[in-house]
């Protein structure tokens, strides 16, 4: 007896795992299936107080809302798609919906990440990828090697040289955001106040 075997796709793979590993975050960045185990405290706290400072900044009335792990369709390859650990977005983002999870990338306004066990693909193709994406600004709470990256205004798909923040100073969250805020490194970092 015959037995047909069918080859997953990229994006059936990553439903698959998706439903095999809970918590875990499955993503395709350039053609390529990655996962990420869930975070660790200092990295949930980091993006709460992140989130808390936002919203005392005013963020609901500004037009403007912050989401935590929203899928973020990418124009890479026809199966990429990110999921970033925080997107501040237009608030109608839902009108924006592309397929499954995953929203366009023209309503998102900022998109934060705080490196774990996958730091390479943060400091790497995710910079590539959101570039391409048209996405305004990038923020990284590098913890492997203890500062916060910001890249913003891409151009050609790329974007220029970030501007890198240390231990003790505060980063400006870029106008095109929406609100006036500027977020603690030591907070993006550790979590701590």
């Amino acid at each position: 007896m015959a037995v047909l075997q069918h080859e997953l796709t990229l994006g059936e793979a990553a439903d698959l795992l998706s439903r095999a590993l809970p918590g875990h975050r499955v993503e395709i960045l350039q053609g390529r299936l990655t996962v990420t185990p869930p975070p660790d405290g200092s990295h949930a706290l980091s993006l709460t107080k992140v989130c808390r400072a936002f919203e005392r900044a005013g963020i609901g009335g500004s037009g403007a809302e912050w989401a935590q792990s929203l899928g973020l369709w990418l124009p890479t390859l026809p199966e990429d798609f990110a999921i970033p650990d925080l997107s501040i977005l237009d608030e109608d983002f839902r009108d924006a919906h592309v397929t499954k999870n995953y929203y366009a990338p023209n309503v998102f306004r900022l998109v934060v990440e705080v490196t774990s066990s996958n730091w390479s693909d943060d400091l790497g193709p995710k910079v590539e990828c959101y570039a391409q994406a048209g996405i305004p600004a990038y923020l990284v709470a590098d913890r492997k090697h203890d500062e916060v990256l910001l890249y913003t205004d891409p151009a050609d798909g790329k974007y220029p040289d970030p501007v890198r923040y240390k231990r003790g100073q505060s980063v400006p969250v870029p106008e095109s955001v929406g609100v006036s805020l500027e977020l603690s490194v030591d907070t993006l970092l550790d979590g701590d106040d």
